[in-house]
């Protein structure tokens, strides 16, 4: 079988320039050959971020940054709101569980928006809760676009939530940096987390961090270390000690960095606005469609994530005979659900290639062709 073409929730199959940017000789991670296009990727980052504060790029994934983020700006005994509609709300939760730390979880079902004025309702008796035991609630983490389920969370008015009691804000943007609309500096966002191979069409291996001057000041005063390298104060050190040279304390894949700066110029060459709408457009085509096949969204349409489609499946469609078929018949990958959605719907990303109209249609005529094949009833609009 030849490599498929990705349309899964991320990685995501690169366009031949971002390819042969990595496929460049391997250059030092270090000094003034490295330098210029290592600030240049963070300056472009900050724009993308809209933000103003100190930006990272820590090899490893977006789950590695969360954990560092988690575990050095909250001291042990100490509580974090987590946002769970979904499996990506759930790792966030063992995330803080893993350091000891007091999850107070707000739950929504899955595949509905988590609600501000709910949240609002739970922070009054939480935070007042946890005083009364002595201790007290630090931060609130949530994901903006949760994967798993298509919807996406409406970070800025949740963070104005937390401001009101005081809350640090901690977001994972891993499959909505580059694809929808952030602004970390006027959402007042302490730790912001995406990667580069989900919306910005390049390809894995390092984390994209946002540390706020709030969050460094509480991860210097945490008086708990979690070992070395996922401590914020080690990267604190080595950006003050070495910054001029080496502002990092590990070797940087410096290919992927290369290539994530062509994603990004690649990006800001096209214009956000613009970047944005690409994701829209193709997933209002890829929802329509399948609509008249009779395939229904995940979630509430009004809080879909254009970045990804999660879609019911049809009661006479078996998931995995579907997924299977367009792998095997049109070389084509698709997502599956997660935890107790397995089988019950299907996700298809819209990000890198995918997002090309020549994409979308070649997953339309290959579900189309799955329901011919099995002798199902298809859409009319289709069939003719």
């Amino acid at each position: 079988m030849s490599t498929p073409h990705l349309m899964i929730p991320g990685p995501v199959e690169s366009e031949d320039d971002i390819l042969a940017a990595l496929s460049q000789p391997t250059m030092p991670h270090y000094g003034p050959l490295w330098m210029p296009l290592f600030n240049e990727t963070t300056d472009l980052l900050k724009r993308l971020f809209r933000t103003s504060y100190d930006m990272l790029i820590i090899p490893g994934p977006g789950s590695g940054a969360l954990d560092a983020a988690i575990g050095s700006m909250i001291p042990p005994g100490k509580g974090v709101v987590v946002i769970n509609n979904g499996h990506f709300g759930k790792r966030l939760t063992q995330i803080v569980e893993s350091y000891g730390l007091q999850p107070w979880v707000a739950e929504f079902p899955q595949g509905l928006v988590a609600n501000p004025e709910r949240i609002r309702e739970q922070l009054k008796q939480w935070v007042a809760q946890a005083q009364r035991t002595g201790s007290s609630i630090e931060a609130l983490a949530l994901v903006q676009s949760e994967t798993s389920t298509g919807v996406l969370n409406p970070v800025a008015e949740i963070a104005r939530v937390a401001h009101e009691f005081g809350l640090a804000v901690i977001v994972d943007a891993v499959s909505s940096l580059g694809g929808v609309e952030l602004d970390v500096d006027n959402w007042g966002i302490d730790i912001c987390v995406g990667v580069p191979n989900k919306c910005l069409a390049a390809v894995p291996g390092v984390a994209l961090m946002s540390v706020s001057p709030r969050a460094w000041e509480m991860a210097h005063r945490n008086p708990a270390r979690h070992g070395w390298y996922h401590d914020l104060r080690t990267w604190a050190y080595f950006r003050e000690a070495w910054g001029a040279w080496h502002p990092y304390p590990t070797t940087l894949p410096t290919n992927v960095i290369v290539a994530l700066h062509r994603a990004l110029v690649n990006v800001f060459e096209v214009g956000l606005e613009t970047w944005f709408s690409s994701f829209a457009k193709t997933a209002r085509h890829v929802r329509e469609a399948l609509a008249l096949m009779g395939f229904n969204l995940f979630p509430d349409p009004a809080y879909a994530a254009p970045m990804i489609s999660a879609f019911r499946v049809r009661e006479d469609v078996v998931c995995s005979d579907l997924i299977r078929y367009l792998l095997i018949e049109r070389n084509i990958m698709i997502g599956g659900g997660l935890d107790e959605l397995q089988g019950r719907i299907f996700r298809i990303g819209h990000m890198g290639r995918a997002r090309l109209p020549e994409m979308a249609e070649a997953v339309l005529d290959g579900i189309h062709s799955f329901l011919i094949s099995a002798g199902l009833p298809v859409g009319a609009a289709r069939a003719q």
